[in-house]
């Protein structure tokens, strides 16, 4: 057996048979979320769960996972299969160092040598040789020891850190505690320790929100030659079709299962629906038909017996139900914006360090009224700290200037945890809203897509995407001239980011766009802030005309050379 083989066997066996979802059921309140879903899960399976937001995906990843049990049916797994799940959001403990936590990855392997050892100290002292206790004792040691000894040595601490600097991570960064880390890449620690353990099943539930460009490819590269069966929820489009052969979609309570990938997917949806359509269409002239012929011949007693055969058959028919098109609109218009000063953001000398880290070194810039900036960048070079600069929530030397009669609209990568998860969605928005708006909420939120019962869940009952929105409209209801977005189509479906795309094409302020999904940028920014080696260098061209000045093909390359 070879090291690499040795290794996935230490932290599950391999999946011997198929995993398999048995109409599997939710309901809320008596409504359904989905009914009788079934599908089976195989090696190297790369699986994409697709559907609008609030279909239920995430509910289903967890019923997978374990986390959660469905109201019906039942998933079932091989006793010895490992199913490893990343949750949207997710914090690890603060009591240990990056690598320290990472490692936990190999605790089942190192509590098997601690249980082997423990029971071997036992069997020197008892003298009951012909016990039943002492013959199961010999049993458990036979079987650790066959598992255990079957493998060769394997230096953890190089898996531990081969993996952790594929996630983006310094060396540097090994022996600082997780503490001292945002929620993202504490989200990295814990995938880290998810693909150390070389699962059966990886369950994850939008991997790449917080993670740099390069990082996500090392991620992919790593679920497409390295992973066994891969279920992943994701808004980006090319990381999904880069990682999967498979799609699901959750819809109208059901599922539609697709052996191809996102975009190939997307053509045979268009084609399904177009068929059903169709079907319907067809339909609905036949039964046109039937009821002509029943009200014009109703009374007419020659024709009793046809109108009553037409009357059974037209009971008989089952409508043709056409699946769900996304057609919500989110209605996103930004209030107009006050008159500013001619420059809302002056910058000179602008220096950040934490230590001996510098993240810029005496940067110049200078933002004028309407202008729409795009930062870009590796992670860690500084987009975010020079936002939160212009915000003031942080020190730094030189000087920043925030202009006259400058009104700031921010949206942190955080917004949306910052939100009061006790709150139902009208509450959240009750709180804050004043004037006229007051008898307006309902209508503002249905056109978030929140309507019905939608509007009385808790914050903590809405998926990641849902409570981006309701974060963007609290954001929506004051008027502001410099709008601050770092980060915002985060858990964000693909239709609702071109739509947001839309509305900020027609916001009238000043905007500054922290983001590194190039085709939400383009046709939106105007001009490029870069950032790395310590420096902010200006570009003033777009995104398209950045990249291929650049002589690259997308943002991917600019943050990979931004090292």
């Amino acid at each position: 057996m070879s090291g690499t083989a040795k290794l996935e066997y230490l932290c599950g066996l391999f999946l011997r048979s198929m995993i398999s979802v048995d109409a599997v059921s939710v309901e809320f309140n008596g409504s359904a979320l989905f009914s009788n879903v079934t599908f089976n899960i195989n090696e190297n399976d790369r699986i994409a769960l697709m559907g609008k937001n609030g279909a239920g995906k995430s509910t289903l990843l967890k019923i997978i996972a374990g986390v959660s049990k469905p109201t019906r049916g039942k998933v079932s797994a091989p006793k010895d299969a490992v199913i490893a799940y990343l949750p949207q959001h997710l914090l690890t403990e603060d009591n240990a160092t990056v690598f320290e936590e990472a490692s936990k990855a190999f605790s089942k392997i190192l509590n098997m040598k601690k249980r082997m050892d423990e029971l071997n100290v036992e069997l020197e002292v008892r003298t009951d040789y012909e016990s039943d206790a002492y013959a199961k004792i010999i049993e458990e040691v036979s079987e650790l020891s066959e598992k255990y000894y079957s493998i060769e040595e394997i230096n953890f601490d190089a898996e531990v850190e081969k993996t952790l600097m594929g996630l983006g991570f310094l060396r540097s960064d090994f022996t600082r505690p997780t503490g001292e880390f945002s929620g993202g890449w504490r989200m990295r620690i814990e995938l880290a320790k998810i693909l150390l353990q070389k699962p059966d099943l990886i369950l994850l539930d939008e991997p790449t929100n917080h993670m740099d460009i390069e990082s996500i490819q090392w991620l992919e590269d790593f679920l497409v030659n390295s992973a066994k069966a891969v279920i992943v929820i994701s808004h980006d489009k090319a990381f999904v079709d880069n990682i999967t052969n498979r799609t699901i979609e959750v819809t109208m309570g059901r599922i539609y299962d697709y052996k191809v990938n996102y975009t190939q997917y997307l053509q045979l949806r268009k084609e399904r629906r177009e068929q059903q359509q169709k079907q319907f269409d067809d339909q609905q002239k036949e039964i046109a038909d039937i009821t002509e012929f029943i009200e014009r011949f109703k009374g007419t007693y020659s024709k009793t017996l046809q109108v009553q055969s037409r009357v059974k058959m037209l009971e008989k028919i089952k409508i043709v139900e056409v699946d769900e098109v996304d057609t919500s609109h989110l209605n996103l218009k930004f209030p107009p914006a006050p008159r500013s000063g001619n420059y809302p953001v002056i910058a000179e000398g602008l220096t950040k360090r934490y230590g001996d880290h510098v993240v810029f070194n005496d940067a110049n810039v200078t933002i004028a009224r309407g202008e729409r900036i795009a930062l870009v960048g590796k992670n860690g070079e500084g987009k975010s700290t020079f936002v939160k600069a212009v915000m003031g929530e942080i020190d730094f030397e030189g000087k920043l200037q925030v202009g006259h009669n400058s009104l700031i609209g921010y949206f942190a990568q955080n917004q949306a945890s910052l939100l009061d998860e006790d709150l139902s969605v009208f509450q959240t928005i009750d709180q804050i809203a004043e004037g006229d708006v007051r008898s307006k909420i309902k209508d503002i939120l249905g056109a978030f897509m929140f309507s019905g019962e939608a509007i009385d869940k808790k914050v903590k009952n809405l998926s990641g995407g849902e409570k981006t929105r309701l974060a963007m409209i609290k954001l929506l209801l004051q008027p502001v001239n410099l709008l601050i977005l770092d980060e915002p189509t985060n858990h964000l479906d693909i239709k609702t980011k071109d739509i947001l795309k839309d509305a900020l094409r027609a916001f009238d302020g000043t905007l500054i766009l922290v983001s590194h999904d190039r085709d939400f940028l383009d046709g939106l920014a105007t001009k490029v802030f870069e950032f790395g080696n310590k420096r902010i260098r200006e570009h003033f061209e777009d995104i398209s005309g950045f990249l291929r000045n650049k002589k690259m093909e997308n943002l991917r390359e600019i943050e990979r050379t931004a090292k």
